[in-house]
């Protein structure tokens, strides 16, 4: 039985209700006009940087599309490719604008709900944080479709899903640079805010004397707003591509719908999100974080009660004596559903203040930034252990699942393990809603303090804040999880499209010098790229605290309230620097695969890949964890523990929260794009490796 129809059913109603939650957003009060104008500065801050970092980006898609063109026009797919290519880099830098968009206008509507109440707050911003996950997640299914369904009329259902691999890529690499120049931006402006306001100056985070505190605020937006919509666009883009790949082998089984099974699973997921969306309310004196789990556990039990129905309709078989059992399928989606939910939890475990890792953190505090900063690396490498193990016990129940639902069909225990992807990706609208929550009550604080209102509303953002630095954490935990399944899935992709060029199957043998080389280079990519992030968040923050300091210098009224610093002057500072700053890491990306494939050929480039995609899943697990736990350490201080703000510990915290800053916000995040772009480069571009 076919549901193709809840694709389009589905993107009607996540639009409809995308219009009615920006309604219900706009129509709350504004707060005072100082707040107004706060929020004006950072609105426009932040769209001068997406407008010239777009432009950028347009320019270097343009010559990627052209290039896509004539490498593929022997096969006579160029023209498809590099439509396919431009249509997915739009719809990503698209999704990178929403997200934006709805940051800066949720943040002010954010600031004034507290003063009435937590919940107010609380709802404003989750449901400013929805329609950044109801826009990404439609955009994404909605296009997959609507190219699948174009070239499936040009061509055949079996061959359509090859033709699309360019959207997938073009989501990936604007992806790469949205997210790598805008974790520029922001942690640069922030390690300069911190260190010379923080630590040198000794004034309060988010105080309006800070020259570079309303750039540290653009920055959220314009590096966990833009950057990861664009982020997880592209994962559901190229994880729903890998999956309808491997459907395409199991046409003699399940017909059509084995390839259209992932986007109905996505589909329903939206659906389900929705309702969770609109149970989220919190007391004045909950923890907003319940509120939020409550919200996403009722999202997850529907989709595992809609999945087995879907399962049990769409897996069927249509080949006659053999018998499918979808039960087994339903179980390898409760894999990808239930990794999802413990990466979640761990996550929280490793990166909130009320537990074991964060604490530690603190307390080595109390000795200096030496032993802050050795206790957050090795609660960064500690937390690689479980989720590593979680990811490798659903990969193995999902692909043994898939055999037994398959018995005796080749690449069955591929489709099992697209299934749990599926599954877990089911989330994905609400887990975005939940990243956007972040920095949007990130600078709903900031807004509060700024304009000095009174101790009892930043309390309460305060507390919306602490949560939304979780929620931050939780969906890169996610993302590195989501993007490791989505390259299992995208190699497998490739050993495919191998096998079709050739006739001959792939055999990745390490043995191989070739393949090693490729492996070991692949390695070295992810330490180089991460490498290059780190450097040129340092570089960055270099100038914005120098300018700190000269205006400081230059104008001692700053400091005695008795005059305004120039705020635009480090925001223009910070622009120009993460611009230049994230070319030449991403045409690294770019090329290194190009380069191994022509040189070595597409036996080494699977062994890049694979040693790729392993080494920088546990680089992103460590720097993305290791980094939300020193900055919540450095919070958990600010709540008076070891001493409290302006005291030694706390000074220490900073400084730890200051170097884990590019971790968790530039270099881990766009690994998870990196991982995905390499997978997807070398599926467009098989034919010159063989």
């Amino acid at each position: 039985m076919s549901l193709q129809y809840l694709i389009p059913v589905s993107g009607i109603i996540a639009l409809v209700v995308m219009v009615y939650l920006i309604w219900d957003v706009l129509r709350q009060e504004t707060g005072t006009k100082q707040m107004q104008e706060i929020a004006g500065a950072i609105r426009e801050g932040a769209f001068a940087f997406l407008g010239r970092q777009y432009k950028t980006i347009a320019v270097l898609a343009v010559i990627v599309a052209a290039a896509l063109y004539f490498a593929k026009a022997s096969s006579g797919h160029g023209l498809a490719t590099a439509v396919s290519f431009l249509a997915g880099a739009f719809a990503s830098a698209l999704s990178g604008y929403i997200g934006m968009w709805t940051a800066v206008t949720g943040n002010l509507r954010v600031a004034a709900g507290a003063q009435h109440s937590l919940n107010r707050a609380l709802q404003i911003a989750f449901r400013s944080g929805a329609v950044t996950g109801l826009a990404v997640t439609t955009l994404s299914l909605l296009g997959v479709w609507g190219l699948f369904e174009a070239f499936s009329a040009a061509t055949s259902q079996a061959e359509a899903p090859l033709l699309i691999v360019g959207f997938g890529f073009g989501a990936s690499f604007v992806a790469l640079f949205a997210q790598l120049g805008g974790g520029i931006y922001t942690k640069a402006a922030d390690v300069g805010a911190d260190l010379v306001g923080k630590v040198e100056a000794g004034i309060p985070e988010d105080d309006p004397r800070n020259p570079a505190v309303v750039a540290d605020l653009v920055g959220d937006n314009v590096g966990d707003c833009a950057g990861r919509g664009a982020d997880l666009f592209e994962s559901t883009a190229a994880e729903n591509i890998g999956a309808m790949i491997l459907g395409i082998a199991l046409i003699p089984v399940f017909g059509i719908n084995g390839i259209m099974f992932p986007l109905i699973a996505r589909a329903f997921g939206l659906l389900a999100s929705i309702v969770g969306i609109f149970t989220v309310r919190a007391k004045e004196d909950e923890d907003p974080m319940a509120a939020l789990n409550r919200g996403y556990i009722i999202t997850s039990v529907l989709i595992a009660i809609g999945l087995y129905f879907i399962t049990k309709t769409m897996l069927v078989s249509e080949k006659p004596g053999l018998v499918v059992n979808p039960v087994y399928l339903w179980a390898a989606a409760m894999v990808g559903l239930l990794l999802s939910l413990s990466i979640v939890w761990i996550t929280q475990y490793y990166t909130e203040f009320r537990y074991r890792p964060v604490r530690e953190i603190a307390e080595a505090s109390v000795t200096g930034p030496a032993t802050n900063i050795i206790s957050g690396i090795a609660v960064g490498f500690e937390s690689t252990a479980v989720p590593v193990i979680m990811i490798s016990i659903a990969i193995y129940a999902a692909y043994k699942l898939g055999v037994l639902a398959l018995p005796g069909v080749e690449n069955a225990g591929l489709y099992g393990t697209a299934v749990a992807t599926m599954g877990m990706l089911s989330t994905v609208t609400y887990i975005l809603a939940m990243d956007t929550y972040g920095p949007i009550t990130d600078n709903a604080g900031g807004i509060v303090e700024m304009s000095g209102a009174p101790e009892s509303i930043r309390h309460r953002t305060d507390k919306l804040d602490a949560s939304g630095n979780t929620t931050k954490a939780l969906t890169k935990g996610f993302a590195v999880a989501s993007a490791a399944l989505a390259a299992f899935l995208l190699f497998s992709a490739y050993t495919d499209e191998i096998k079709i060029l050739t006739g001959k199957t792939l055999v990745v043998d390490l043995g191989n010098p070739d393949v090693f080389i490729g492996a070991f280079i692949g390695a070295m990519l992810v330490f180089l790229f991460s490498a290059f992030a780190i450097k040129a968040v340092g570089r960055a923050a270099q100038f914005v605290i120098q300018n700190v300091r000269d205006q400081f210098k230059r104008d001692p009224g700053i400091m005695a309230g008795t005059s305004k610093p120039n705020y635009a002057e480090c925001v223009d500072i910070v622009t120009r620097a993460a611009l230049k700053e994230m070319v030449l890491p991403g045409v690294l990306v770019v090329a290194a695969p190009v380069v191994v494939g022509v040189w070595l050929k597409a036996e080494a480039v699977g062994g890049f890949l694979m040693v790729s995609t392993i080494v920088g899943v546990i680089m992103a697990l460590f720097l993305n964890t290791g980094g939300g736990a020193w900055d919540n350490a450095k919070k958990f201080v600010e709540t008076g523990a070891h001493g409290g703000k302006k005291s030694d510990p706390h000074k220490a915290a900073v400084v730890g929260d200051t170097v884990g800053d590019p971790f968790k916000d530039t270099a881990g995040p766009s690994l998870h794009v990196l991982i995905k772009l390499l997978s997807t480069i070398t599926l467009v571009l098989a034919a010159l490796f063989v």
